[in-house]
């Protein structure tokens, strides 16, 4: 039987639909946005603060990803490292 998610865990996996199908006219997107909530997805499922911080940065990451004139994703970019 497989476990039911709870409704943070719904919105944040609609989320991710929403990022990968606003991601698909736009080159080299997809791997981005696959690896940012592969990232995440190691946080605990009790750090409910954390990840509805990142919720809310993800819907308004996905609204700049939307728009016709955005060809990058700056807010979703590591820093390079310094070396």
């Amino acid at each position: 039987m497989m476990a039911r998610h709870s409704k943070l865990q719904k919105q944040v996996l609609a989320l991710y639909r929403q990022f990968l199908r606003a991601g698909q006219d736009k080159p080299g997107f997809i791997p981005r946005i696959r690896d940012e909530f592969r990232e995440n997805a190691r946080i605990k499922k009790t750090d409910v603060m954390h990840i509805e911080y990142l919720y809310r940065r993800g819907q308004r990451q996905l609204e700049q990803l939307k728009d016709v004139n955005t060809k990058q994703l700056g807010s979703f970019s590591k820093p390079e490292e310094k070396s």
